[in-house]
């Protein structure tokens, strides 16, 4: 019940919904149950057990608060019709009442389903919102542990479960409650022993489902879980379609499908199997409870043993099967609802994940870059106990460009990324100008940062967009950006120009026309800190050339880090320094490391050939 009062509470304020939609469901069932008390008058002028000639005088009821006071007013009119008009115009007033009931009736019952359906987008929607909210926030280690199938899956589909279960379950806890109280007071007035009698054999139902409902929710779990599994497979089938093809390898990606799919259905159908196993159930408990009660009341009016007349009877078994609807709409949200919570933990599971690069409550705004970046005795470990930096310590003077450079795995992409702040060192301290970098605010730091990696991350978006993103600019700003990067001139050939949508992560561009644009895209937010990371390594020796020249443009004047596997691009870096196996084991300029014999840079350079 936790799981299901948080999430309901994404509706809040509720009592903009609850007390308009309590009211209209109120007359809703209030007036759905005169159509069924409007039987008795009926029935009685049918079978003719009142008399059309009248010699007691009728008189209008006062008014009063009391419950009876509908009643004796129905009747005063009622005896006031049979008395002028005769059977046949008691039967009209009934009629016209039962058509008045039943039309209002209706109309409340719209109503209570338009504050109902405003309820529910309302909820998912903020919910939504939340949980999308909370996920773009956390840190970036946080995303190279889920899969991103399983994101999208709860943000999507575990949201529209709640939506479908948990909304409808909170109709039912309302409108249907409210209708099986109405109906029960009525048929308590109308006979209380045939009631108590009936009460007798009704928990039979509710236990079953009680065991139904506690079964079917290790089953949505299970389910949902497997959904979020087939949706990652599909984005990174779809995502990896290339290497899929070119490996022949469909009929792999093929059974891993398969697998995860019959796993979902057979979580899914065991689910569905006990869901409706209670409709069924329900109603044959219902219909054998109304057999029940008609052989033990009938039996009773036909011997005369019964307070009630022949047509009281027969309203209160029409209204006691009435009864079940109600009491099986709850039993099936209630049944219902488990997949719904299950979805819904899964949600809030990731609502509450904390970021674990949190910002200090009284974290400063980090001033203008002004002197240097200085890496003090860092230690860095993904997992505990298997450290990637081990006491890495050097500085970055402002206008000067740092190179790393190394083996694969060293752990030059870790330096680069802790200096964003998208980790947090396990030891040392990273300083900018003397401000270690978890005392200060992480939009302040990222706001002086320009980063442009090995791989061009784009958008399904205009050319425009994609140079725009994240900024505030002018059109000619954007363009100038683009020139500096040598992209002016593709984006022209484009068909739109800059308005041009470039399609799912920019894949109607060639590799180095993303680059050129990931660098226009740095150069218009004017960073004064420079992040590039193998920027140039995936491009044929034309693009690189291009690139090349946008590089050196952008690194004018600005404080680089550079990570570089083509030591070519480097040369003229003002130090380099050689990462290998968590350690700065070398550094200086190009020609300085060249100058030391058995190096490992030198070592480096012989195997590119310069």
């Amino acid at each position: 019940m936790k799981t299901y009062w948080r999430l309901l509470s994404y509706a809040r304020p509720l009592r903009n919904f609850i007390a308009p939609f309590f009211i209209t469901s109120f007359l809703a069932s209030l007036l759905g149950i005169v159509y069924f008390t409007l039987l008795i008058p009926l029935l009685d002028v049918l079978f003719k057990q009142v008399d059309s000639v009248r010699t007691v005088v009728i008189q209008r009821p006062p008014f009063s608060v009391s419950a009876d006071y509908p009643k004796q007013l129905f009747d005063f009119y009622f005896q006031t019709y049979l008395l002028e008009n005769g059977r046949v115009g008691a039967l009209q007033f009934v009629c016209i009442l039962i058509v008045v009931a039943v039309f209002l009736s209706n109309i409340f019952r719209y109503l209570s389903s338009r504050f109902l359906e405003n309820f529910k987008v309302n909820m998912v929607s903020r919910l939504r919102q939340a949980v999308f909210d909370n996920a773009i926030d956390l840190h970036l280690g946080f995303f190279s542990n889920e899969r991103k199938g399983n994101l999208i899956s709860r943000v999507v589909t575990d949201v529209q479960e709640v939506e479908n279960s948990i909304a409808n379950t909170f109709s039912a806890a309302f409108k249907e409650v409210f209708t099986l109280i109405i109906y029960l007071v009525t048929l308590f007035s109308i006979s209380a022993r045939l009631t108590l009698f009936a009460f007798l054999i009704i928990p039979i139902t509710g236990t079953f489902i009680a065991f139904i409902v506690k079964r079917m929710r290790k089953d949505a779990r299970e389910g949902q879980s497997r959904l979020s599994g087939l949706i990652s497979l599909m984005d990174e089938a779809f995502g990896g379609m290339r290497v899929v093809k070119g490996f022949n390898a469909e009929g792999f990606i093929k059974e891993k499908f398969r697998v995860e799919n019959t796993a979902y259905k057979t979580a899914i159908r065991s689910m569905a199997y006990k869901r409706e196993m209670s409709a069924p159930f329900s109603e044959f408990m219902g219909v054998t409870v109304v057999a029940i009660i008609l052989l033990y009341g009938g039996s009773l009016v036909l011997t005369n043993h019964s307070e009630l007349a022949a047509s009281e009877f027969i309203t209160y078994i029409a209204i006691f099967s009435q009864v079940m609807r109600p009491a099986k709409e709850i039993s099936n949200a209630f049944s219902n609802t488990q997949r719904g919570v299950a979805s819904g933990e899964r949600v809030l599971e990731l609502v509450d994940t904390k970021n674990v690069i949190a910002e200090r409550k009284n974290a400063a705004t980090l001033p203008a870059f002004q002197h240097q970046i200085e890496f003090r005795n860092v230690v860095f470990e993904y997992e505990p106990g298997s450290p990637v930096l081990n006491n890495i310590s050097f500085t970055i003077e402002k206008g000067k460009t740092v190179a790393l450079v190394g083996s694969s795995g060293g752990g030059k992409s870790t330096i680069a990324d802790l200096v964003p702040r998208f980790y947090d060192p396990s030891g040392g301290q990273i300083l900018i100008d003397g401000h270690d970098l978890r005392d200060i605010t992480t939009s302040s730091l990222r706001d002086q940062m320009g980063i442009v990696t090995q791989e061009s991350i784009l958008f399904n978006d205009t050319i425009f967009n994609n140079i725009l993103f994240g900024s505030k600019a002018t059109s000619d700003e954007v363009i100038a950006a683009a020139k500096i990067a040598n992209a002016h001139n593709f984006i022209q050939d484009q068909p739109d120009g800059y308005q041009t949508v470039i399609g799912d992560r920019g894949s109607k561009l060639s590799g180095g026309q993303r680059q050129r644009i990931s660098i226009a895209r740095a150069i218009l937010r004017n960073p004064a800190i420079l992040i590039l990371d193998e920027a140039t390594s995936a491009l044929d020796t034309e693009s690189e050339k291009l690139v090349q020249e946008a590089l050196t443009h952008l690194m004018e004047h600005r404080t680089v880090l550079v990570i570089a596997h083509r030591l070519s691009t480097i040369q003229h870096a003002d130090e380099i320094l050689v990462v290998n196996q968590g350690k700065i084991v070398e550094r200086g300029n190009h020609n300085e490391l060249l100058d030391q014999e058995e190096g490992f840079y030198k070592k480096l350079t012989l195997m590119q050939g310069l």
